[in-house]
């Protein structure tokens, strides 16, 4: 089965900086597209942003120009670098397939908060 651990959350201040990373231990990743994702309180996991097998990235709208989501199939490696951070991005982060599969479950995630 396959496994994700994601990093790199921390408390920064407004208009900080994140930079979360996810180490992926699944089967043929460099052929899989993925996402970062966060949940708040209760609610579903949202899609912040998707990076294909060759690189080509998409994000959803509220975090365009803001954040960079990018891979490295050799490390199976996803990373999402967060700038200029608001409180309303403050969440768990998680990273998946997109759309997400039963394999590779749901990791821990990493918190991310901002707040002064």
């Amino acid at each position: 089965q396959g496994l994700v651990v994601e990093s790199g959350g921390g408390l920064v201040q407004p208009g900080g900086s994140l930079k979360l990373a996810c180490k992926a231990s699944t089967a043929a990743f460099s052929l899989v597209p993925m996402a970062w994702y966060r949940q708040t309180g209760g609610n579903q996991r949202e899609v912040v942003a998707r990076v294909a097998p060759g690189g080509r990235t998409n994000y959803t709208d509220f975090v365009k120009g803001r954040f960079l989501i990018s891979r490295d199939n050799d490390k199976k490696m996803v990373y999402l670098e967060m700038n200029n951070l608001k409180p309303e991005d403050t969440g768990r982060f998680y990273c998946n397939t997109a759309p997400p599969q039963p394999n590779p479950p749901w990791g821990q995630g990493t918190q991310g908060t901002v707040s002064a």
